[in-house]
């Protein structure tokens, strides 16, 4: 996959989904502002959010917060 920002530094990013609507379940990360990433995840896994919702939210472009939109 390439990568969309522009950061140097290594990052993975996993998401956790389950059934046919692919509700996120879970999410996992390493790397640069993953403390703040995942504290937005939780509150959209809280509430629900299917992987197609997430996907159709705006990002902020170069930030590697984008990276979790691209993930299949």
């Amino acid at each position: 996959m390439e990568c969309l920002s522009e950061q140097e530094e290594k990052t993975m990013i996993k998401l956790i989904v389950e059934g046919e609507n692919q509700r996120i379940v879970g999410a996992q990360m390493v790397g640069e502002h993953a403390a703040d990433i995942i504290q937005t995840l939780a509150v959209a896994i809280r509430q629900g959010v299917t992987k197609q919702e997430l996907n159709g939210t705006i990002c902020i472009h170069p930030t590697i917060a984008e990276e979790v939109l691209t993930l299949e």
